[in-house]
């Protein structure tokens, strides 16, 4: 396939993810699928973020909701435990941050260019509910 640019596709066009036949896409990791050249894992999408999402496994509770709903599969998962964030192709939308239910989030956004150890160190504490 020749590399088109994004406004170059017939209406309706269909673009394949893959490369060949996937036999167990779910239990193959991301790295170690054959991405087609026209999938936007094939490139970083993420030079134009300007807010990024940070992870604190302190509060994460493996519930697998921001793996399930982030749109550009940038949630990096292992045996239904979340590692870290792809931030190669996290677009900084923001979804995982809406659908974590813990209190507090496990994953909070922040501008691109700040130091994700010094956000870790200023995380905000359990908020105390009332009764």
């Amino acid at each position: 396939m020749a590399n088109r640019g994004w406004d170059e596709f017939e209406i309706g066009a269909m673009l394949r993810t893959f490369d060949g036949k996937i036999d167990d896409i779910a239990g193959t990791n991301q790295e170690d699928r054959a991405y087609s050249k026209s999938s936007s894992f094939s490139a970083s999408v993420a030079d134009w973020r300007i807010e990024k999402p940070v992870f604190n496994k302190d509060f994460c509770i493996d519930c697998q909701f921001c793996w399930v709903y982030c749109p550009d599969m940038s949630i990096i998962a292992r045996d239904k435990k979340m590692i870290g964030i792809d931030m190669d192709h996290c677009k900084g939308c923001a979804i995982c941050v809406e659908v974590c239910p813990t209190n507090p989030k496990s994953l909070l956004m922040f501008p691109e260019q700040a130091d994700e150890e010094v956000e870790l160190a200023q995380w905000p504490t359990k908020e105390k509910k009332e009764k």
